[in-house]
């Protein structure tokens, strides 16, 4: 269910709605059928998350066909052009380059990567800002950026809740507890929920929960007996929060804001 300064809305009564493509009303249709509530101030607020949300799925999907390979963060590789990659497997953006151009490549010549899932998720959360906020914004909040697991910089604001609807462009994780101890990158997948029942993670590609849990399951050590399985955390952007990049071009710290 959908609330716009306290009152239940249908999405027919938002402003720009309509505008939207067949896409974005679907997720739109479907943050407001949720059993979740979301609050907003604003009517651009939910269009922000919406728009949002479908770039973080077509972001998991260009990833997915990019060619960008899986490493550990030991063999962890980038196109020096764009970044230096630190000794701890990082990559990080190289003075004098801009923050758009630079995860852009990632997309355009994804066979010069290779990375973990969760360096993945924080990628496809740089890249669907990107498309969201526009290059000069974007290149005005993230300059200096450091894509490293879960590290990320202080403007993508990202949140956990502990249950909730799994929705579009959120971050689910299947927990693997007896994955093999010489292969810890198994012990779990990092999947971005694309809609309809599929997901994406970085190393396994796209597929329903059940089919995850399976590659996982063979991952396992000798005699393992505890299957993989989807854990209730959901990790997702903080919308209401981003959703003032577009509105104040400046960079700021927005916790406390609304």
């Amino acid at each position: 269910m959908i609330f716009v300064n306290g009152y239940p809305v249908n999405t027919s009564q938002i402003s720009g709605f309509n505008s939207l493509t067949s896409t974005q009303k679907q997720i739109g249709e479907k943050l407001k059928n949720s059993r979740e509530s979301f609050y907003y101030t604003s009517p651009h607020q939910f269009l922000f998350e919406v728009v949002m949300r479908s770039n973080i799925v077509a972001a998991a999907l260009a990833m997915r066909d990019s060619g960008a390979g899986f490493a550990t963060f030991v063999n962890a590789r980038c196109n020096p052009q764009y970044w230096r990659r630190t000794a701890y497997g990082g990559f990080l953006l190289r003075s004098g380059v801009r923050p758009s151009d630079a995860i852009s490549d990632i997309f355009i010549n994804g066979k010069k990567y290779g990375f973990e899932c969760t360096t993945a998720i924080m990628i496809m959360f740089y890249k669907a800002v990107l498309e969201t906020i526009g290059t000069r914004m974007f290149d005005q909040l993230f300059n200096g950026l450091l894509l490293y697991s879960t590290e990320h910089d202080e403007d993508l604001q990202i949140i956990q809740v502990s249950s909730g609807d799994s929705l579009p462009g959120d971050v689910r994780y299947v927990k693997n507890p007896e994955h093999h101890p010489n292969t810890p990158q198994w012990q779990g997948e990092n999947l971005i929920d694309l809609g309809n029942g599929q997901f994406f993670g970085h190393g396994i590609g796209t597929g329903t929960i059940g089919e995850v849990i399976d590659v996982l399951n063979k991952k396992r050590m000798p005699g393992a007996t505890v299957s993989a399985f989807l854990t209730s955390e959901i990790i997702r952007p903080n919308y209401r929060l981003m959703s003032e990049y577009t509105r104040h071009p400046i960079r700021r710290l927005l916790a406390g804001v609304i």
